[in-house]
């Protein structure tokens, strides 16, 4: 459910939602997210100052995954 919010997310924000994807993995810290776009609109997806990035996470920090454990989100470049 967290990765398919995250690519919709994502797919509405860009202008080419068909290089968006989203592969979840383990991390030290838990399961993480990572979401690849095209290289020209990753500015889109982080936004001025960060601001989307931040708002993404805050919105991915406030689902809880079935073991009780918080997702975390990488963008890739």
């Amino acid at each position: 459910m967290e990765k398919d919010l995250i690519e919709y997310i994502a797919k509405s924000l860009v202008d080419n939602p068909d290089a968006v994807s989203v592969n979840e993995t383990e991390g030290e810290r838990g399961p993480v997210l990572e979401l690849k776009v095209a290289d020209s609109d990753i500015g889109k997806v982080i936004g001025k100052y960060g601001r989307i990035a931040k708002a993404l996470r805050t919105v991915l920090g406030a689902t809880v995954n079935k073991d009780g454990k918080r997702y975390s989100l990488e963008i890739l470049d």
